[in-house]
């Protein structure tokens, strides 16, 4: 298994949660983003920096994610494309993509922003608090528990 993280948009307080488990299960983590990050000196770690450009980074995920595999990311789109690949996905808040949820998450993200683009709603996702950062660590935990 590889993890692929989609950097660019990673919450800084969930990589030190992914570079643990990393080391203490030896599962190699590559972060994929539009820049450079500067990660601690490890044969478990790399970095990818994608051409510059929309989607960019999520292709050159999906390219490299097979099954077996898991991608972390809060982009449904690529968490689709991850899941019919095979691959495991997900998100953020430690919350499993499958096949039997992934279509109606895409679904309800292409509605959200139909009502943002025309006005109906406003605003983003709320901020990421410390409850988000417990669930995603007893998400991965139980991911990384069934397949190790």
């Amino acid at each position: 298994m590889t993890i692929y993280v989609d950097a660019d948009a990673f919450p800084r307080s969930l990589r030190d949660i992914l570079l643990r488990a990393s080391k203490r299960l030896t599962i190699p983590v590559t972060f994929v983003a539009n820049r450079y990050i500067r990660l601690p000196d490890s044969d478990l770690l790399t970095c990818i920096v994608a051409a510059e450009g929309p989607d960019q980074a999520d292709d050159r995920i999906a390219e490299l994610a097979t099954e077996g595999d898991l991608v972390i990311t809060a982009d449904v789109p690529l968490a689709d494309r991850v899941v019919e690949s095979g691959a495991t996905a997900l998100d953020p808040h430690g919350t499993l993509y499958t096949e039997d949820n992934i279509k109606e998450r895409l679904a309800t993200r292409d509605l959200m922003a139909d009502l943002r683009d025309t006005g109906l709603v406003t605003g983003g996702p709320e901020s990421f608090g410390p409850k988000d950062v417990q669930s995603f660590a007893d998400g991965l935990n139980r991911l990384l528990s069934s397949v190790g």
